[in-house]
């Protein structure tokens, strides 16, 4: 895509050749686009209707109605914070009392959309014209275009000093290189997002889930979000948006858990029940406020999973019921299994080598029982223990 063939979407042109796609949605792309080239389409526009109404389609799943109307370019559609995400952030920003906000690194647009929807008046920068374009757009085609302004340009010489709030999201892939794990890597690169709360209070920046607790900065939060149990970003609060050192926030149900991140649960013996908790509630260090919400201790003080004698409900874990305990041996399990007419396994593991797919070949299932597996280790001994839901 490019920012010409983004604009020609936009033309009458360009919206008949959208609709026009839709119509081959689920055909195959070589019927799909030789049915657009005989209803008169150029080829270069009917690629990129095709490409824009496959990203719509995959956009639903983050965007919801919007995605039907808005633009996407692979790469930013990856990177887009969902919208159950965004407007929980935009949210958060507008009871701070954020009027105006800095959105640097603004990709497609999500949280630029969110922020305009709660009453903020956003300026959003994005280096990458195609992507800039697209964000613009988006602002036009949902109706917030009077709350946002789009400029493409490097985030580094914006004067975020004249805003309420700075929100930055730095760009963790490179062409040609894929995903980007330093911080380093960034773009901008970490030192001027680093330096962005001593500039602006109110300042959030979005990361990635695996990034450094030693890297956020004093005072602030951090906070590790999931999506349906799915973890998706980490967001570093600072100055006066700061609430917890850590937080655990599960949507789209909102619960949200709370701590230091610098406990260590108690350890213990293997009880009824074993919890695998959230992976926000893993990565926000707060297994040790979590056990104590059950009543619950680990196995393992390495091993995150959580064992209570009691079931409590919990929206911060999966909970399972325990029936067997023993140490790892193929071939004891394999006869358990056996014994018990397990047809349909479920694995999962934490503190073991052990490939899941490999295993349940090996175990070599037959029977009308469903069962779930967990992999771990038990006071340092590789442990085996078979459950229900």
């Amino acid at each position: 895509m490019t920012a010409e063939s983004t604009a020609r979407l936009r033309t009458p042109e360009g919206v008949t050749a959208l609709a026009l796609a839709r119509e081959t949605a689920g055909a195959d792309p070589l019927a799909a686009a030789s049915a657009l080239r005989s209803a008169g389409v150029p080829p270069d526009l009917a690629a990129a209707a095709l490409t824009q109404v496959d990203l719509r389609r995959r956009a639903a799943a983050k965007f919801g109605p919007d995605a039907a109307v808005m633009f996407f370019t692979r790469a930013g559609l990856e990177q887009a914070t969902r919208a159950v995400v965004a407007d929980r952030r935009a949210a958060r920003l507008a009871a701070a009392g954020v009027r105006t906000l800095a959105d640097l690194g603004c990709g497609l647009g999500s949280d630029a959309l969110a922020a305009a929807r709660a009453g903020i008046s956003v300026h959003a920068v994005d280096a990458d014209p195609v992507t800039a374009e697209m964000a613009a757009a988006n602002a036009r085609a949902l109706g917030l275009a009077d709350r946002i302004t789009v400029e493409c340009a490097d985030a580094t010489t914006v004067p975020v000093e004249d805003y309420d709030a700075v929100f930055a999201d730095p760009a963790r892939r490179r062409a040609g290189r894929g995903r980007v794990f330093d911080p380093r890597s960034y773009s901008p690169p970490w030192d001027f997002i680093a330096a962005l709360a001593g500039r602006v209070p109110r300042t959030v920046l979005k990361l990635a889930p695996g990034i450094d607790h030693d890297l956020l900065p004093p005072e602030a939060e951090g906070e590790w979000v999931s999506v349906g149990g799915d973890l998706v970003e980490a967001a570093f609060w600072c100055g006066p948006l700061a609430r917890d050192p850590r937080r655990a926030s599960l949507l789209p149900g909102g619960a949200e858990l709370t701590g230091s991140g610098t406990r260590a649960a108690p350890v213990g013996g293997v009880g009824a029940y074993v919890y695998d908790p959230d992976p926000a509630v893993v990565r926000s260090h707060l297994v040790a406020e979590f056990a104590e919400t059950v009543g619950g201790r680990l196995a393992d003080a390495t091993i995150a999973y959580v064992y209570s004698d009691e079931g409590v409900a919990t929206p911060f874990a999966r909970r399972l019921e325990i029936t067997d305990v023993l140490p790892f041996s193929l071939k004891r399990l394999r006869a358990l299994l056996r014994e018990r007419g397990v047809g349909r396994l479920e694995i999962r593991k934490r503190g073991s080598a052990l490939e899941p797919d490999q295993l349940r070949k090996d175990l070599r299932l037959s029977g009308p029982h469903a069962a779930s597996l967990v992999l771990t280790r038990v006071a340092g001994a590789p442990t085996v223990l078979l459950c229900r839901a």
